[in-house]
């Protein structure tokens, strides 16, 4: 949420009193944050699993992580390889 609010102020103080903020920099830094809260997901759910692993949890465990860390990925290569500017 942090992420998400900060991208937004930046915006409207770049779209309103054109402030030194660019596009590639704002999303760039959301892109980040992002990534940054998968990851805690990811750990609280590795943490929830091991308090009570069943066999169902650990699957949808690994399914979840494997579609976190693969937003991830492309997040953070969208994040570097795109340019808004």
């Amino acid at each position: 949420m942090y992420g998400g609010l900060r991208a937004t102020a930046e915006i409207i103080l770049l779209e309103t009193f054109k402030k030194h903020y660019k596009y590639e920099h704002i999303r760039r830094e959301l892109t980040n944050k992002l990534v940054f809260g998968l990851e805690f997901f990811i750990a609280a759910d590795v943490l929830r699993t091991l308090r009570d692993p069943t066999q169902e949890e650990l699957i949808v465990l690994g399914t979840v992580v494997l579609i976190r860390t693969i937003l991830g990925y492309f997040l953070s290569k969208e994040a570097t390889v795109y340019h808004l500017d």
